[in-house]
């Protein structure tokens, strides 16, 4: 069923099919004039239904109720991938966990995520998108009340694996709704208002992980969700309508396993990569091994899909017979490259080198989500009004000049309205960003398979966001190791000459083995020889201090090239992108139908 057809659905459902033929569907729902001349019958039909149905009838298939509830949703599951991090010192000291046990609380979520992603979105065209939307929000909101009662690492790692399982239920079905809720003209504006939240939470998570912990303690930056989640499971269950019946159709069980398989492999070997030094992991599985099967995997799911699109496919190839759509893929794995090579690199730079609790850090970062969230929704609407190409260009260049101009004002001591311009354009870039993307990937999207083209988009952000942390990482490692090394060679010479090959070798050692994040970075171990007097080894700490400060601003700087380059790929893949009728010529189009109608 199309969009339309399923807002007519919408309709009826409330009590308010009698107004349809007067008042068509798109004026129903989004005009002004066309609600008010419905209005009366509305109030009437609701009337009987008494004051707690007469609320109910109200909003259940209200465009605007729906979008809200599928937010607030999106917006849990996004929270969720940042949150965490700010509480990894937290975690380890209740719980007792190696940092590898609570780096694998963070990547089990993210690998989930990635999976399944796919899977989920062709389940909700095959069982409904309401019904997969309710069920990931339920799946969600109890693995985050056990995530916080958890006693051990173990016990929370398997509860994150279900909470990245719910998540991967959810995600996809939100804009697949989207897509079935609202007519393609008016796409932008919904996608604006999600697009705004996806950049709001991708900021928040710094912020408000850093508050909760604070306050509390790590466990509610898990504990937060479950009134979030309760409240959405409630409004979903009253306000989304049934998806309409359809035919039962068999899932494409080989189709998963190999896709699921095959993403497993490549996305823990992206995310481990690093952390093994991209050789061995176990006895016979090396980092390498594991990406080359991934990869094999991948073709032989795809061989196999080309082979049955007649028979219910995971993947409808012919999604990709939009050039529009196909082309949002690559910008969408683009735009998370870009995102979490920004953030990782910027946020160690924050507290690590200028000394900001996480708190401090995200507020630092707070202008840019908030600059975002009020430029998206206005984007989205443009969007419906003259298309979403050159916004969508606009929104990448803003945004990769925003973060370049950063890198060049960070020194060792800059404060925090030194980055304020720049911030604010990058948030400016941001905001156009998610809502023409979206829109302009899923305009011409056909709603009985809006659930596998958003599955599609989301794995691909996913995979994105998996490259771009591998990349950023093994950039910024390669960097640090030249920048602490010439930085300490440097530095030693004023030193005794008893201890300026151990201050030179501590360096060289910190800088292969990887550097946590904390306020204030005294993680470096410099061995000291015997005999050293006290105000030596004072004067070793110091200049350690600022050896590693002036090294990784100098490592951060180049490494910011990275997003700067996604982006700017991003705006000259946009260039692809076919214009097709926006929303004014849709209106023009209404206009002269009717003209036409009335002098007949």
């Amino acid at each position: 069923m199309g969009a339309e057809g399923s807002l007519e659905s919408s309709v009826q459902a409330a009590g308010l099919g009698g107004c349809t033929r007067a008042c068509p569907i798109r004026h129903f729902m989004f005009s002004r004039t066309g609600y008010a001349a419905c209005a009366g019958r509305s109030t009437r039909a609701t009337r009987r239904g008494g004051p707690g149905g007469n609320t109910v009838r109200r909003w259940h298939g209200n465009p605007w109720a729906i979008l809200l509830t599928l937010c607030l949703g999106f917006f849990m599951t996004l929270l969720d991938v940042t949150i965490v991090n700010i509480a990894i010192p937290s975690m380890m000291e209740d719980l007792g966990a190696s940092l590898d046990e609570i780096l694998w609380v963070i990547n089990a979520y993210v690998i989930m995520l990635a999976v399944l992603v796919i899977t989920a979105g062709r389940l909700g065209d095959l069982r409904g998108q309401r019904s997969m939307f309710i069920i990931g929000v339920a799946v969600f909101t109890a693995a985050s009340l056990a995530c916080g009662l958890a006693q051990g690492p173990a016990m929370l790692i398997a509860f994150r694996v279900v909470q990245g399982i719910g998540a991967a239920i959810l995600m996809p079905q939100t804009s697949a709704l989207l897509i079935t809720t609202f007519p393609p003209e008016k796409r932008g504006t919904a996608f604006g208002i999600w697009g705004a939240v996806a950049g709001v939470a991708t900021v928040a998570g710094p912020t408000l992980g850093g508050l909760l912990v604070t306050v509390f303690d790590w466990r509610w930056i898990f504990f937060v969700n479950i009134p979030v989640g309760i409240v959405v499971l409630a409004m979903a269950w009253t306000i989304i309508p049934e998806s309409p019946r359809r035919e039962r159709h068999a899932l494409d069980l080989p189709g998963v396993a190999l896709a699921s398989v095959a993403l497993v492999c490549l996305t823990f070997g992206l995310v481990e990569g690093e952390r093994f030094g991209w050789g061995q992991v176990w006895e016979f599985v090396s980092i390498p091994a594991l990406l080359i099967a991934g990869g094999v995997l991948l073709a032989v799911f795809l061989a196999l899909q080309a082979r049955r699109q007649d028979r219910e496919p995971l993947i409808p190839f012919g999604l990709f017979d939009d050039r529009n759509y196909a082309v949002m893929n690559g910008v969408a794995a683009l735009v998370s490259v870009a995102m979490v090579s920004t953030f990782l690199p910027i946020t160690i730079y924050l507290q690590s080198v200028l000394g900001h609790t996480a708190l401090a850090a995200g507020l630092t970062l707070a202008p840019m989500s908030v600059v975002s969230m009020v430029v998206a929704p206005l984007a989205g609407r443009y969007t419906d009004r003259v298309g979403g190409k050159y916004i969508l260009m606009a929104g990448l260049l803003l945004y990769g000049a925003g973060i370049l101009t950063f890198a060049l004002v960070a020194t060792d001591d800059s404060q925090w309205w030194h980055f304020l311009p720049s911030l604010l354009v990058a948030g400016l870039g941001l905001g156009a960003v998610f809502a023409p993307m979206n829109a302009v990937a899923m305009r011409d999207i056909p709603g009985r398979v809006a659930g596998a083209a958003s599955g599609v988009l989301n794995t691909t952000r996913q995979l994105g966001q998996v490259i771009g942390s591998a990349a950023v990482g093994a950039v910024l490692q390669g960097l640090l190791v030249g920048r602490l090394y010439s930085e300490a060679v440097a530095a030693a010479t004023s030193l005794p000459e008893e201890t300026r090959q151990p201050f030179i070798d501590g360096f060289a050692g910190a800088a292969q083995g990887g550097l946590q994040v904390s306020a204030a970075q005294d993680g470096i171990d410099i061995p000291v020889p015997p005999g050293v007097s006290e105000e030596v080894v004072r004067k070793i700490a110091e200049m350690a201090h600022d050896v590693f400060i002036q090294g990784y601003v100098d490592a951060m700087k180049p490494t910011l090239i990275v997003p700067v380059a996604a982006v700017a790929c991003g705006a000259l893949l946009c260039l692809a992108v076919k214009r097709g009728r926006t929303g004014r010529e849709e209106e023009a189009q209404d206009a002269g139908a009717r003209t036409i109608s009335d002098a007949g």
